[in-house]
């Protein structure tokens, strides 16, 4: 018959070498003191059982086990709060920056607003100054006019005095428009082409010309520059296909809506020779 020796296993965690060593040493000695005795006794002996109790983990370790436990537990969790709050902090100044910006565009923007708009506003009132200078230079010229063909109709015969007092008118009517922009196809007030500015100037002493500049270029007779008279049409190019025409005004000058850089102007005949003249009073 067996010797059987039950020894319950107590696991304690962290044993110091020294002490597993002796704790080992005892157990085994008494398993063999055991063993011994067991062997040299009677066969029909009875089977000897005995249990060693090893050491056990106190209460004051397993508390202290479980308090660096919740310590670690603890520190994790204020890493992970701290995290989050470091997160949202980060989040924040993005978005604050972000808004930063879009109120210093809207800004910029509401400025750049304001200023062309008062921009516009000046050059509305300019435009409308320029406008109210100019009707009421147009008002005296056509009065001055209108007592200059009274005063040619006492002295003169009627016939005589209508082309004077109309020539008059036209040259007038035409200096008045200096300065006016220029745009192709435009009929004024403000802005005009060569042909419609002509066009104009005749109007105003109830000769109703063509339009366009090539047709202008044949309306009544032809003249020789060195014959001109205040009122004639001048134009450039060939007559009956002329690309320009202007009024000439006297003194070896004329009046013509020349181009969108120069606008109306009024210059000598030399600073662009035309071609030839029509007569149409």
């Amino acid at each position: 018959m067996s010797h059987t020796a039950h020894i319950p296993s107590h696991r304690k965690p962290r044993q110091r070498a020294s002490k597993s060593a002796l704790r080992a040493g005892v157990a085994g000695g008494v398993l063999s003191t055991i063993a011994v005795a067991g062997a040299a006794g009677p066969a029909q002996a009875e089977p000897v059982t005995q249990t060693i109790e090893m050491p056990t983990i106190t209460s004051g370790f397993s508390t202290a086990v479980a308090a660096s436990a919740q310590a670690t537990q603890q520190v994790a969790l204020d890493l992970e709060t701290q995290a989050d709050e470091d997160a949202a902090a980060e989040k924040a100044a993005k978005t604050a920056k972000k808004a930063h910006a879009e109120a210093v565009r809207k800004a910029e923007a509401k400025k750049k607003a304001e200023a062309a708009a008062k921009a516009r506003a000046e050059a509305e009132a300019k435009e409308r100054a320029e406008r109210a200078s100019r009707t009421s230079e147009r008002t005296t010229l056509s009065a001055s006019s209108g007592s200059s063909d009274s005063g040619s109709s006492a002295s003169a015969p009627s016939s005589s005095s209508n082309v004077s007092g109309s020539a008059a008118s036209i040259v007038a009517f035409a200096k008045a428009q200096v300065g006016d922009a220029y745009s192709l196809g435009s009929t004024g007030p403000n802005s005009w082409d060569c042909s419609s500015l002509v066009q104009a100037a005749y109007r105003t002493v109830g000769i109703d010309l063509p339009r366009v500049s090539q047709s202008q270029s044949t309306f009544g007779t032809q003249v020789s520059l060195d014959n001109l008279q205040p009122g004639d049409i001048l134009y450039w190019g060939s007559a009956g296909s002329a690309y320009h025409v202007a009024v000439y005004v006297g003194g070896g000058e004329f009046v013509g809506a020349q181009n969108s850089g120069t606008g109306t102007v009024q210059r000598s005949l030399d600073y662009d020779r035309p071609t030839g003249a029509v007569r149409v009073l």
